[in-house]
């Protein structure tokens, strides 16, 4: 599709206008935001593409309220940049897929909530869909529908904020969203525990998460992997690493109680300042597997307990480079040749449960293996019912997420 065939309405009566002059010809829509993660989900179906990268600037923003507002495509770099110049910023921590996916672009706020984009810190501030606090969007039949402010016919006592965050552009073409914003942090600090293998890092991210220091973080970056990590320049073996954040007084009073604690499991140091803001940057943006090529990348979310069950199981039957964020819950795996869609699936099924999303593929493997996790039968049929309220002539982004839907 060239750059001829996008349409950018800057307003949202523009954007109901195309839906419904779309509808009126049978024309299926593909919904962009800054086109930086086009190449995750499944391939284009659609007929033509609406952008709304020139629905553009912050429309409510008291920093007193920890509220702001934004047209859906704001770039995430000025959102960023106005937090910024109030010591404020997004819990959530997106992440920026461009590295991983060989992608151009800027990436827009109404991307990273379409897309449910979260990075290190969603075990302590939760998911981007957690800090969503309102959205405005046109659906499929072209109506401009408000969170709060209408009610949809037959999904009364569905929460739109919530189904919106993660549908991918499939139940609606957002216009505006309004979310929480926090202080940013003081100061952080990152403990850094060298040596030890997955399994212990798994107990010293649980040992450490159940202790009262308050870690934002938690992650572990295995042999294969750590030199590709902060320049090389974490020696010592596989790193465990462990996130305070806060005023300067109290990091220092609970980095000396977590630097105590995971000594007597490994070498333990402090990584500061712009070091340590580097490398969960790294860990955020999934560094070492942003290398160029088009190896098959999964994003697995299981129990923290299983993660490194899945990889030695994994590594017994094919080849599998891996690393491990949110206390060892969520597991980037990266495949050295077939994405080994079923058997992903089938090991994290016996593991007791969770879901993998392949992130990075050739677009003949995302059109052939389900990108994202089967829903078992009564909740597919729950989600094509919502598909049908929302966009009843399936217009909108149609099998980015599913096929047939």
């Amino acid at each position: 599709m060239s750059a001829t065939d996008i349409q950018y309405p800057e307003t949202e009566e523009e954007i109901a206008r195309l839906v419904t002059e779309a509808k009126a010809s049978n024309l299926s829509i593909e919904v962009r935001g800054g086109g930086t993660r086009l190449g995750l989900g499944r391939p284009s179906q659609s007929a033509s593409a609406l952008s709304v990268a020139k629905l553009s600037g912050i429309t409510n923003y008291d920093p007193s309220e920890l509220v702001m507002a934004a047209r859906a495509g704001t770039p995430l770099s000025e959102i960023e940049a106005a937090l910024a110049a109030n010591n404020q910023m997004l819990t959530f921590e997106p992440m920026d897929h461009r590295p991983l996916l060989g992608a151009t672009g800027e990436p827009t706020i109404g991307g990273v909530f379409a897309a449910n984009v979260s990075g290190p810190r969603r075990i302590s501030a939760g998911a981007a869909r957690d800090n969503l606090l309102g959205v405005r969007f046109v659906n499929g039949s072209g109506e401009i529908v408000k969170s709060g402010g209408r009610v949809m016919k037959n999904v009364t006592g569905l929460d739109l904020v919530k189904l919106m965050a993660g549908s991918w552009g499939t139940l609606g073409v957002m216009s505006e969203v309004t979310f929480k914003v926090l202080p940013r942090p003081e100061t952080a600090a990152t403990i850094v525990v060298s040596g030890l293998n997955d399994a212990e890092a798994a107990e010293a991210m649980a040992a450490a998460l159940a202790m009262s220091v308050e870690v934002s973080g938690a992650a572990h970056l295995p042999e294969s992997v750590i030199h590709k990590f902060a320049g090389g320049s974490l020696k010592g073996g596989p790193a465990t690493v462990l996130r305070l954040e806060g005023l300067e007084p109290s990091v220092e009073v609970r980095s000396e109680r977590l630097l105590a604690e995971m000594g007597r499991r490994g070498t333990a140091s402090v990584l500061e300042g712009q070091a340590s803001q580097d490398l969960w940057r790294e860990i955020r943006d999934v560094a070492p597997f942003a290398d160029g090529t088009m190896k098959p990348v999964w994003k697995v979310s299981v129990a923290p307990s299983a993660g490194h069950q899945l990889v030695a199981a994994l590594r017994l039957k094919t080849g599998v480079d891996a690393f491990y964020d949110w206390q060892g819950g969520l597991v980037w795996l990266r495949m050295e040749a077939d994405p080994e869609a079923d058997l992903v699936r089938q090991y994290i099924k016996v593991l007791g449960g969770g879901h993998a999303t392949l992130v990075r593929a050739d677009a003949a493997t995302r059109a052939s293996v389900p990108v994202f996790e089967p829903q078992p039968k009564p909740l597919e049929a729950l989600a094509r019912r919502i598909k049908d309220q929302f966009d009843p002539a399936g217009l909108l982004n149609p099998g980015r997420m599913t096929a047939g839907m």
